[in-house]
């Protein structure tokens, strides 16, 4: 309140420096102020329990959950959409595997060519015949026998070709440096260089399904057709039975250590080359997704795809059951087969067999091995077959000459017995 000139001071105020008064104010009694005091105690103690109840009841909210439960809503169904996809994609791959193995093991007619073939073997100045076989189960199946000449008593090769094509498949050209797919037989330009090198007639087998044979392929029939090959050979009478080996390159390696295991007294000898240990290591190299599911007895894993192959090819079980001489050819740029699994099935097969031999070649790729070998590779083979094929003509001069001996020393023996009888009787005239 103030008070100036015109306004008496109150009783009991005071005045300050500046003119200003203030009204004492009246000091209450001893008995209100103990009784407001309680009344703030009450009250802070009440606010403190309903706070502290409250922090109890209320749980607390983590820090990454404080954002909102739709972001987290929205995670969790991309994730389920996600096992839901690879769930789908992993059943349609099963599915596709099942019913589709085969075109993707086999291929007949490679894209772009007709099945049929577009030349023979008198294309190259071969003398051949056409031979129609019939498999055990009734498959009618097409067959070249290529012979060197009527006078030739070589070796005879059965020659299993690979997975892709006929019996006849066009050579890649460098022309230019521009690759190009021009008319020619690889395999019969193959065969060709065979023949002369080797002096051997050579026998070429077309699978069910491929060239100009019937049926569809699979690893049984096509165990079928190498088996009627192999017994049309040994009933010729224009050829040495005694001297046939067997050839097989990637898939023909396959077919003719499972032919060799099963004949040992109709086959001389087999030659592999380029060849895998089983179909089911290479569904592991060429499907990478598949290698812990599908593999051979070398992969790790659990495998349980295994059961659903039909056509395994296990050549690493096989050859250790090979009783006749194997000798392998690798090429080490092979891009198909890992050249590993050839050195696989040499250690598998030298366990039970000490009439193996290894040759690799450092430049060879999985088709172009005999090429890129050159020499080196032809007289491997030529060496392998003079140990292990010799010339019947050799057994057979050797026997004569045994003959010839033989008849001598009776002639000389005749010789001296008329000699004996003649002298005798000279003597008992005399007596």
């Amino acid at each position: 309140m103030a008070c100036g000139p015109y306004w008496p001071a109150p009783t009991g105020a005071r005045t300050s420096a500046t003119g200003h008064c203030h009204q004492a104010r009246p000091k209450p009694e001893p008995w209100a102020t103990a009784q407001k005091q309680g009344r703030r105690a009450s009250l802070g103690r009440a606010v403190a329990l309903t706070s502290h109840h409250h922090q109890r009841r209320r749980a607390p909210v983590p820090p990454a959950a404080s954002g909102g439960g739709r972001g987290g809503g929205e995670m969790s169904g991309w994730l389920k959409a996600l096992a839901y996809g690879a769930g789908g994609v992993a059943v349609a791959g099963l599915v596709a595997l099942v019913a589709l193995q085969e075109r993707l093991v086999y291929v007949p007619v490679l894209p772009g060519l007709a099945r049929a073939y577009p030349i023979t073997p008198a294309r190259l100045r071969l003398s051949y015949e056409d031979v129609w076989l019939r498999a055990a189960d009734g498959v009618r199946l097409h067959s070249w026998f290529i012979r060197h000449s009527p006078s030739c008593r070589g070796p005879t090769i059965l020659f299993f070709q690979e997975n892709a094509g006929s019996i006849l498949i066009f050579v890649l050209m460098d022309i230019t440096s521009v690759p190009h797919m021009i008319d020619i037989a690889h395999r019969l330009e193959f065969v060709r260089l065979m023949m002369q090198r080797l002096q051997c007639n050579v026998f070429m087998l077309s699978y069910r399904g491929y060239g100009e044979s019937d049926g569809y392929p699979s690893q049984k029939g096509i165990t079928y057709d190498a088996q009627a090959a192999l017994d049309h050979l040994a009933q010729r009478k224009d050829i040495d039975t005694s001297r046939i080996v067997i050839f097989g390159r990637s898939l023909g390696g396959a077919v003719g250590a499972v032919l060799a295991k099963n004949n040992p007294d109709k086959v001389a000898a087999l030659i592999l080359e380029n060849t895998f240990t089983s179909i089911l290591d290479m569904a592991g190299i060429m499907l990478p997704f598949l290698r812990w599911f599908i593999g051979g007895n070398s992969s790790k894993g659990p495998k349980f795809l295994n059961c659903v192959v039909r056509s395994p090819w296990s050549t690493l079980d096989i050859v250790g059951e090979v009783k006749q001489p194997i000798l392998f050819l690798s090429g080490l740029q092979d891009e198909l087969v890992p050249p590993s699994h050839m050195k696989m099935l040499y250690d598998k097969s030298v366990e039970h067999n000490r009439n193996c031999r290894f040759v690799d070649f450092p430049s060879g790729m999985h088709m172009d091995t005999w090429m890129s070998g050159g020499d080196r590779y032809w007289r491997a083979i030529q060496l392998f077959l003079d140990q292990y094929a010799p010339e019947v003509q050799s057994r057979d001069a050797s026997f004569k000459s045994e003959i010839a001996e033989d008849g001598n020393l009776l002639h000389i023996c005749l010789k001296l017995l008329s000699k004996f009888i003649l002298f005798s009787s000279l003597l008992l005239r005399w007596v």
